[in-house]
């Protein structure tokens, strides 16, 4: 009877997995000031364990938060070590990255996928003989934990050891300081993740308008199956003190632009999960109320969670 009832349990994940092209551990969701919940998610191809990471802000706590609520199997040790396949690193703000540097010592050797001006930044700032060891393969005593591998933009590369493919978008963020989106691919099925970000308009910048041109037939045929962009603030806000970033009215005004190439029933309950929000007093909450009132576009906003698994 037991046989049976594995049996039967393996067949319903199977089954539900199915409906899904990917599955997503969110192990850090905040902006900057809660270092123990900072940006980082983790993507695999629904229904495998081969996982690369968007950003990597929070590594370790996230996964024992993760194992703890079930989102994820075994221990948070063989999961960093042996499951996470790669980071694909958007910028090198320490939000974004301090998870990576801080358990580098127990790493098993990995990729780091990046634009230049990301690598840069390690080679310069973080991975150096003065800081921190230098665990990458390249500089100064290199200890040789990861391997950058770097990324043109809309140049579609693979992610190894995952089947998946992913190609590389330059985002403003705070001009001139540049992020990275990632358009992740597996089959004919694609997820977007942006890192931080600011409008167009603030940024004197055609960034976003590209992003958008490029993912317009991908929404229109319903290949693209979420999109992960962030929010930093609420719209009380001032536009000189957003710092590169988004708030609800911003974000929006993004988002029908977007309309404009795809036609308004394109966004209609569309997943888009909202990263980074700041952390700090009743924020969450203002940004929810925000982009709940301005929703003219009926677009299904997702607030991720620590731990907690999403599927597309």
């Amino acid at each position: 009877m037991k046989r049976i009832f594995f049996f039967f349990a393996c067949f319903i994940g199977t089954t539900a997995f199915a409906q899904y092209s990917f599955k997503v551990i969110p192990l850090g969701v905040k902006g900057g000031g809660d270092e123990s919940n900072l940006s980082c998610y983790m993507l695999a191809i629904a229904g495998t364990e081969d996982y690369i990471c968007l950003d990597a802000g929070t590594i370790r706590a996230g996964l024992q938060i993760s194992v703890a609520t079930h989102a994820l199997k075994g221990s948070a040790e063989t999961l960093f070590r042996k499951n996470i396949k790669g980071y694909l690193i958007s910028h090198a703000h320490l939000d974004h990255v301090a998870g990576l540097i801080l358990n580098s010592p127990d790493e098993s050797m990995k990729n780091i996928y990046c634009m230049p001006y990301v690598k840069d930044i390690f080679k310069e700032k973080y991975f150096t003989a003065g800081p921190w060891s230098n665990f990458s393969d390249e500089g100064e005593r290199p200890l040789n934990k990861y391997h950058y591998v770097l990324m043109d933009p809309e140049k579609e590369i693979p992610l190894a050891q995952t089947n998946m493919l992913v190609t590389a978008f330059p985002l403003s963020h705070g001009n001139p300081y540049k992020s990275t989106a990632f358009l992740v691919r597996h089959n004919e099925n694609y997820i977007l993740y942006l890192g931080d970000t600011g409008p167009d308009e603030l940024e004197h910048s055609d960034c976003l308008t590209t992003l958008w041109k490029y993912i317009a037939p991908l929404l229109k045929t319903k290949k693209l199956k979420g999109i992960f962009i962030e929010c930093s603030y609420p719209d009380e806000q001032p536009d000189d003190k957003l710092f590169g970033h988004l708030n609800p009215r911003w974000l929006i005004a993004e988002l029908d632009r977007l309309t404009v190439m795809t036609g308004d029933l394109a966004l209609r309950n569309f997943p888009v999960v909202i990263t980074h929000i700041k952390p700090g007093g009743d924020r969450e909450e203002q940004i929810k109320k925000q982009l709940t009132a301005g929703n003219h576009l009926g677009v299904r906003f997702i607030y991720a969670k620590q731990g907690k698994a999403l599927l597309f």
